[in-house]
């Protein structure tokens, strides 16, 4: 096998949870023919090396870090390593590196022989769950790998390889899986036999038992049978490890989710908590907190109580309830879940609403262009008519639509792409002057906006000039920090907690905690659960039963408008 990795073969081994990938990490070529073979054109992939030292070699690695990496948990731990010397498509477009070290003997004895890092990345197509059994590898992995590593000791549930960095000094979870689940000590107690299903993406499955709550391995995404499968799997699992049976359910507040309909197939009343109070509740439960608090909760989408797609919402929470306080101006999604794929759809939608149908004389601006005209008519006659074009109040997709308009990511591979490369861009780079975002009085009895207008005309002038992406992607992180001060301002609450999958953006979550920290907030962020849809069923969990404030049966908390 050592020769074979030398010589660029892929190689399945069989590791402690499931099956890995492996390839020489310093090949361009072999990393390629791995890409090609999962169907993983860009996302990064983890690399494992055979010592801290030789880490160490490659970029500089902080006593926290340095933990991290050689406790027992033996997790992926993302590094700022801009200029490695190993094959350059490892991370495209990103500025971090997964590292690891090896996590059993086998990883030792061939990592010590081959003498250079390797690719280890989970033994799967992308988007289906690890693979575990010898006869399962050797047919799904098949087509992938030039040969196989294996042995007799069976694995009984698939563990992926955790995920976690450094952040603010702490460290944090970013993919929950082997060496941290299933356990999950909690301050406050949460009442027996409830348990939680998350999302649709990450997915995780939480219950509450006698010992305490328990919070399963990252699942991955439910779009496959195969993941779905797994899915079923886990909760059977946990409810035989832990001799608890769920009494109450408690699931998304979208009706078509599949972890949605599990639970209320499974009866005993289950209860839906809307996506962003579930991610706001998991970090007041890691943390303990059980008084009011803002809570900004950043991602993708969720759905909202008014049935439009939220992503960028100041909610309050206190023990009446939750309440809308602000949120960002919603733009229309060309396309629907096209849009999530391709951040051009993102950036059409805004320039629609900023520009009605003068967006057609934008021909130049990236995005555009990389239309024909004929999908452009066809696109903009979506929005006007309002037909597939659902309205979102979505940062990432504003992320999404920004990263298109600054030429970095048209079309994405992978969740999170062109937010991901767009912070990336930022580098160092801290000279911009902030991009503005206005925050708008509300009418009587709603919510403030946030609108990115002038934040989106300033940016598009900068393009014109042809200013460089690093200044824009710097101004526009700042603008949004700023934004988030002024209405943790207007709220008049204390404790704010930052939550969802844009606070996985280290720059983002790094400058709003100091500008946060600056003008006396207490500020909190999740660190033992993942900032992702990982969390959402702790948060869930934690809402629905009345753990937060210590009293069962909660769940009827109404949502209260601004």
């Amino acid at each position: 096998m050592v020769r074979r990795l030398a010589a660029g073969d892929i190689i399945a081994l069989k590791g402690q949870g499931g099956f890995q990938l492996l390839a020489d990490a310093r090949s361009a070529r072999a990393v390629q023919i791995l890409r090609e073979r999962k169907h993983r054109p860009r996302k990064p992939l983890a690399v494992m090396f055979d010592s801290l030292a030789s880490v160490q070699q490659i970029c500089p690695v902080s006593a926290t870090e340095s933990q991290l990496l050689t406790g027992p948990e033996r997790p992926i731990v993302l590094l700022h390593a801009p200029d490695h010397d190993l094959a350059a498509n490892l991370a495209p477009g990103r500025a971090d590196l997964g590292v690891m070290l090896p996590c059993t003997p086998l990883h030792e004895l061939l990592l010590g022989d081959l003498g250079f890092p390797v690719v280890a990345t989970s033994g799967n197509l992308s988007g289906e769950p690890i693979a575990i059994d010898n006869q399962e590898a050797y047919a799904r992995l098949g087509a992938i790998a030039d040969g196989f590593l294996v042995h007799d000791r069976p694995i009984l549930r698939p563990l992926d390889d955790s995920v976690t960095r450094v952040l603010a000094g702490q460290p944090q979870i970013l993919r929950r899986a082997r060496g941290y689940s299933p356990n999950l000590s909690l301050p406050r107690p949460v009442p027996v036999g409830w348990a939680a299903t998350g999302g649709h993406l990450k997915s995780t499955v939480a219950l509450s038992t006698g010992s305490g709550v328990v919070l399963s391995q990252h699942l991955g995404d439910m779009d496959s049978a195969l993941g779905r499968e797994g899915f079923v799997r886990t909760v059977d699992n946990l409810r035989t490890l832990f001799a608890t049976e769920p009494r109450r359910w408690v699931h998304d507040g979208h009706p078509d989710y599949f972890t949605t309909r599990y639970a209320q197939a499974s009866g005993n009343t289950p209860f839906a908590v809307q996506h962003h109070v579930a991610h706001i509740a998991a970090v007041m439960a890691e943390h303990g907190i059980s008084e009011p608090v803002l809570g900004v909760a950043w991602d993708g989408s969720g759905l909202g109580d008014d049935h439009t797609l939220w992503g960028g919402e100041f909610l309050r929470l206190d023990s009446q309830g939750y309440k809308r306080v602000a949120h960002l101006r919603r733009f229309c999604l060309p396309g629907g879940e096209a849009a999530m794929g391709e951040p051009r759809r993102s950036a059409l939608g805004l320039l629609y609403a900023l520009l009605s149908d003068q967006v057609m004389e934008c021909e130049t601006l990236a995005p555009l262009r990389s239309f024909t005209r004929a999908e452009r008519k066809l696109l903009i006659q979506s929005l006007r008519a309002g037909l597939n074009a659902p309205e979102t109040s979505s940062v990432g997709r504003l992320f999404d639509a920004v990263a298109a308009l600054s030429g970095i990511c048209q079309q994405a591979s992978y969740e999170g792409q062109a937010a991901g490369e767009l912070e990336a861009a930022r580098g160092r780079d801290n000279r911009a002057s902030p991009y503005p975002f206005e925050l708008s009085a509300p009418e009587a009895g709603r919510p403030w906006q946030v609108d990115w207008a002038p934040a989106i005309y300033a940016l598009l002038e900068d393009v014109r000039r042809g200013q460089p992406v690093s200044g824009i992607s710097a101004a526009f992180h700042q603008g949004l920090v700023n934004a988030i001060v002024a209405v943790a301002r207007q709220a008049k609450l204390s404790r704010v907690i930052l939550a969802g999958g844009c606070f996985q953006n280290a720059c983002l979550l790094e400058s709003t905690i100091t500008a946060l920290e600056g003008a006396g907030f207490q500020v909190f962020w999740p660190c033992r659960i993942p900032p992702n849809d990982g969390g959402l069923a702790l948060g869930q969990l934690a809402w629905a039963s009345g753990a937060l404030w210590g009293r069962e049966g909660a769940c009827v908390w109404p949502y209260r408008d601004a």
